[in-house]
């Protein structure tokens, strides 16, 4: 991910310093979610719509599925496609603020399952607690504007 924010077009950022990374990588979270068999999945939610501050998560879903993010626009949702043994990479509030609005993130939710038990493994990857999240000075070359006030 570091990797991925040095080489995206328009963030101009060159390197990633052990300061930046350790605001960017400060800890690290193992969640294993289970949802159990829901007989009325339409009267019940998995996981309410929301963002996490975290940077970024690596997310492993079963042959269920069941993970949804909100549509660009904004209007409606759309169901993460499942592909074997493939992880989902979800950018979060953090990598935002970070980057000036050019890595978006996302709304989601998990919507309960009528016939089948779900097992969602995630990985979060968090902001340092102590770390002031803001865009790198790079970010803000040529007299740009942050969007986003500085969050501790």
């Amino acid at each position: 991910m570091l990797e991925y924010t040095k080489s995206s077009e328009g963030l101009n950022v060159k390197r990633i310093d052990e300061i930046r990374a350790l605001m960017l990588l400060g800890s690290r979270r193992v969640n294993l979610n289970y949802y159990p068999m829901c007989p009325n999945p339409e009267h019940t939610v998995g996981v309410g719509r929301h963002s996490d501050i975290s940077t970024f998560t690596i997310l492993l879903q079963d042959d269920i599925g069941g993970l949804h993010v909100r549509k660009d626009n904004g209007n409606g949702w759309i169901h993460v496609s499942l592909i074997s043994r493939s992880f989902i990479i979800n950018i979060w509030d953090a990598l935002q603020i970070i980057s000036k609005g050019r890595h978006k993130s996302i709304e989601y939710c998990v919507i309960a399952n009528g016939s089948q038990n779900m097992i969602l493994v995630l990985l979060f990857v968090n902001p340092k607690p102590e770390g002031i999240l803001c865009p790198f000075p790079e970010v803000l070359a040529n007299g740009k504007k942050p969007l986003y006030k500085p969050v501790l």
